[in-house]
């Protein structure tokens, strides 16, 4: 059995991880979108084209929708790969919006293609439950089942459990367990419960993401943020949040109307904000149908007659003259507001047009509540916008004259602790642990803390 990887080994994006398990069998997890410094010297063929072989591909399992995990399915579907694609039943109600819109973005506006794709898509997606076995077809007499775990990261996401039974020349092989653990969520994360560890694995394939910081505690991030948002009262300012349309967004809303609903300040109660974003608007109301998902507390608010992702003082904008109508009437506003806007990594998106305007203004704020991959405009505001630097935005050189905050804690990845612990609480630990998705440091960094745990538990950085 041999594990290769096809992304997300010198960074953190393009998560795509084939298990081989016989000379006619493997399983793909993920086939996910490069993004950031990731694209640097790569041609667009180079960046979406699959070039590894598909011929013993017999499924593709998705952790979750986000771009960095699926940006990629279409090419694999254009290859000819006509297995089944899995997944829980939340990421399959959503991964129709993320691809239509992936391919709308970055391949075609063409409508014809775009239906072509999704109904193939649509004809190979098997939905499967939290926490249940469900065997994949091989061929000849390996055989392997997957089981798909909640992992907290936003909905519908999941590490993914693999037994396999492989027969190599005639003699069945020792069974292994292998887990995916996609990209796991942060401990005490708002809306979806924290992922609990497998009873048992032999190999782990882990993200690193955070494999280097911890974040901060609820109660601190939320004071921080809370922080931001009166000094965008004494000023006026608006406060721009790039966000990804699912997870990030959701968590944060659900994290305003806390605030907002027990704030001393009328302004602050008052405050407006604003979604812009379509994708995030259609992702919420997904949020809202899979209720069962939640954790205790968010469904104890709803209990309690409150809607966390629908108040009063929420606005969503829908269409692009909207959009722009909305960086206007900020512009001459008189009163605070905040903007959550994708893409959240400041790559493109509507958020890009906020920051364009916003940027040079002392009243404004960016603030960051995720990770900001090298190369993309988000990590160059973060980097040099608290020395009183620049960037450039469309071309144009802007100082960065607006506050710069990141707060670590409302990151949807697990931190370096929450990774160590996955490890650690698995009752009949690992011989080996394989690390990805993360910075060398990261990467590095989570290596010497696992090897801490175990020395006889084997621990190396993946390759590609």
């Amino acid at each position: 059995m041999q594990i290769l990887h096809h992304g997300a080994v010198n960074g953190v994006t393009g998560s795509c991880h084939q298990l081989i398990v016989d000379a006619h069998n493997s399983l793909l997890v993920d086939c996910g979108l490069f993004q950031g410094a990731e694209t640097s010297g790569r041609g667009d063929d180079d960046l979406l084209s699959i070039e590894f072989g598909i011929s013993t591909v017999q499924a593709l399992l998705v952790t979750h929708c986000h771009i960095d995990h699926v940006g990629r399915l279409p090419y694999l579907l254009a290859t000819g790969f006509n297995g089944p694609i899995i997944a829980t039943e939340a990421t399959a109600a959503l991964l129709p919006m993320v691809i239509e819109d992936a391919l709308k973005v970055g391949v075609t506006r063409n409508q014809s293609i775009i239906k072509a794709c999704l109904a193939r898509l649509k004809e190979q997606l098997i939905t499967v439950p939290y926490q249940q076995w469900f065997e994949v077809t091989l061929k000849g007499a390996s055989r392997t089942k997957v089981k798909f775990q909640p992992a907290g990261h936003i909905l519908g996401s999941a590490y993914i459990e693999i037994d396999v039974k492989a027969h190599v020349k005639g003699s069945e092989q020792a069974a292994k367990r292998v887990v995916f653990s996609g990209d796991l969520g942060a401990t005490y994360s708002p809306l979806l419960a924290s992922p609990k560890s497998p009873y048992k694995a032999d190999i782990v394939v882990i993200e690193s993401t955070y494999g280097d910081k911890n974040h901060q505690g609820r109660r601190d991030r939320a004071k921080s943020l809370e922080k931001v948002l009166v000094k965008a009262i004494s000023d006026n300012g608006v406060v721009i949040i790039p966000a990804f349309s699912i997870g990030r967004t959701q968590e944060l809303l659900y994290e305003l109307e806390q605030i907002t609903a027990k704030a001393k300040f009328k302004k602050l109660a008052d405050i407006e904000v604003i979604v812009d974003s379509p994708m995030a608007a259609k992702f919420t109301e997904h949020y809202q149908h899979f209720q069962t998902l939640w954790d205790a507390e968010a469904k104890r608010r709803v209990k309690q007659g409150r809607q966390p992702l629908n108040f009063d003082s929420l606005y969503t904008v829908d269409t692009h003259q909207e959009h722009m109508q909305v960086v206007e009437y900020l512009a001459n506003r008189s009163k605070p507001a905040i903007v959550i806007a994708a893409s959240g990594m400041c790559s493109g998106g509507r958020v890009v047009n906020y920051l364009k305007r916003f940027i040079n203004e002392p009243t404004a704020d960016v603030l960051f509540v995720g990770y900001q991959a090298q190369g993309t405009l988000g990590r160059q505001i973060q980097q040099y916008g608290p020395s009183g630097g620049y960037v450039f935005i469309d071309g144009e050189k802007l100082d960065v004259k607006a506050g710069v905050h990141t707060i670590s804690g409302y990151s949807a990845h697990a931190d370096q602790s929450n990774l160590v612990n996955f490890i650690k609480r698995i009752r009949k630990g690992p011989e080996k642990v394989i690390i990805v998705h993360g910075d060398q440091q990261a990467k590095e960094s989570l290596k010497d803390k696992l090897l801490g745990l175990d020395k006889s538990m084997l621990v190396e950085i993946g390759k590609g």
